[in-house]
């Protein structure tokens, strides 16, 4: 499980035979005699070797003639872990992609948020995926098209362009040649279980999806989080469900995820469907499903003190964000108060300066206000310290006019060294910034109180610097790490609502 694992041939084949579900999304498997390509874990007996070639993503197999197969359906595979532990170009060219960049803004918007020239960015995609940002987007919106096709009953030209096709023959030819079926053969051949959801979802404007992840998954401690942190009217938990409201690209959503113990059940409100790529995106994102938490719990194992804790409770998550900028404003909310005020805090603002937005289906109120209405405050009208009321309406304006940018495509290090140049801005808001907006799998948080109080009971070094120390070799998942420290505590953010 490393960088380029596809050109490791003995360990793809390993893989394959054994029908391995952890290396789903790392590689795929192209037969050259069927030119099919399937996800290791494929049910189906695997050819010879010598008629397997191993690719790194689906946008290369297609764009090398491959279709994918009607069997193992590799299009849904979790995505690989990579793009989420790493930092460098190309992890932050997929993180933007799956974000829809590359849709609304083409390659040479992908291209300026990264600072590269397209050429820069084409070269290096190429290199490592066997495929340019074109059609990796293309793979992508294959991808939803499928969703679309099996799990609504929208019409195939509404269909084409909610799923990102820029016109009905682009999206008939694209199906075709990926799934080697027409869109409404397709449709027909959907697994009976999907048809049965099809028809209320239409009528009530609700989208229920599967979200899959590498099992294990232990749910406790990112749904508990969200749960226990929840900003009334923004979040809320219903029914055994997490439900939030989602400013997106063209409009605004409301997304429920409830776990289950082979995926997560997600319900998707859109008031725009061209929105449901980069929902689904989202979602994953905040539940950290594409985390790789075998690799995860072995390395932390190492640490004879940290052991018992990954085998009572293997599979943690962390819990992260919809939304970068909102994270940022809600920590600094957060310094030095009880989650109680916080969420208090929070509520008030968004009663203030949210969108307001209806919810059927619940008690969701509002969208959280954008850092442009944030910037545009009375700083005088906010019940908070002035030492913290500076922090905030300097970091807001930082966000609303740009000079500060927190999006998926951030380079981890350079963004931390800007938090902590801001005002008020210590090493705790940075890094709880970096672990859970930023996403960096290696953020630690060593003055965390829990965390030091967890040390201790454990018999680790509780000073930040004695504890920094001896979490190297937790590297590069700290961030993990303090998902279990903090599950040693009996606090609600680490177990599932009632």
């Amino acid at each position: 499980m490393h960088k380029g694992m596809h050109t490791d041939t003995d360990h793809c084949l390993r893989a394959v035979r054994s029908k391995d579900a952890r290396f789903d999304g790392w590689f795929f498997t192209a037969v050259l005699t069927t030119h099919i390509y399937c996800r290791p874990s494929c049910p189906v007996a695997p050819p010879k070797p010598e008629n397997m070639v191993f690719l790194p993503s689906a946008a290369a197999c297609q764009q090398a003639g491959f279709r994918a197969c009607k069997r193992c359906r590799p299009d849904t595979t979790p995505g690989s872990p990579e793009w989420n532990q790493r930092a460098d170009l190309t992890a932050r060219a997929m993180r933007l992609i799956a974000d829809g960049v590359v849709d609304r803004e083409g390659v040479p918007g992908l291209a300026a948020r990264l600072g590269y020239s397209t050429r820069q960015i084409e070269r290096q995609l190429l290199a490592e995926l066997g495929a340019g940002p074109l059609a990796l987007a293309r793979a992508q919106r294959a991808e939803t098209a499928r969703l679309l096709i099996e799990t609504t009953e929208l019409p195939m030209a509404e269909l084409a362009f909610a799923a990102g096709f820029s016109s009905i023959r682009t999206f008939n030819d694209t199906v075709r040649e990926v799934f080697a079926l027409a869109p409404s053969e397709l449709r027909a051949r959907r697994p009976k279980d999907r048809q049965a959801r099809a028809e209320p979802q239409a009528a009530s404007g609700a989208l229920s999806l599967r979200l899959p992840f590498r099992a294990p998954l232990n749910p406790d401690n990112v749904f508990g989080h969200l749960a226990a942190t929840a900003v009334p009217g923004v979040e809320e938990w219903r029914e055994g469900a997490y439900r939030r409201t989602l400013r997106l690209p063209y409009g605004h959503g409301i997304a429920a995820l409830t776990p289950r113990p082979d995926h997560i059940a997600c319900r998707l409100n859109l008031s725009d469907l061209r929105d449901l790529p980069v929902a689904i995106a989202r979602c994953r994102r905040l539940l950290d499903l594409d985390a790789d938490p075998v690799a995860v719990d072995d390395q932390l194992r190492t640490d004879p003190l940290l052991a018992p804790l990954v085998d009572k409770a293997p599979g943690r998550r962390v819990p992260r964000t919809v939304d970068e900028a909102e994270f940022a404003v809600r920590a600094v909310l957060g310094q030095q108060v009880s989650t109680a005020a916080a969420r208090t805090h929070a509520a008030r603002l968004v009663t203030a300066h949210g969108d307001p937005v209806t919810d059927p289906e619940g008690g969701l109120t509002h969208l959280f206000p954008s850092t442009e209405r944030l910037a545009a405050v009375d700083p005088d009208a906010l019940a908070m310290p002035r030492t913290r009321r500076t922090t905030f309406t300097t970091l807001v304006a930082r966000l609303a006019d740009g000079t500060l940018r927190l999006g998926v495509e951030s380079d981890w290090p350079a963004t931390r060294e800007q938090l902590l140049a801001l005002p008020g801005f210590g090493p705790w808001t940075a890094d709880v910034i970096a672990m859970r907006a930023l996403g960096d799998p290696d953020a630690f948080l060593p003055t965390d109180l829990g965390i030091r109080r967890a040390a201790a009971g454990l018999g680790l070094p509780s000073t930040p610097a004695a504890l920094t120390a001896r979490a190297t070799a937790w590297r590069p998942w700290r961030a993990y790490a303090v998902q279990y420290l903090w599950a040693t505590d009996d606090h609600p953010i680490n177990f599932l609502p009632v």
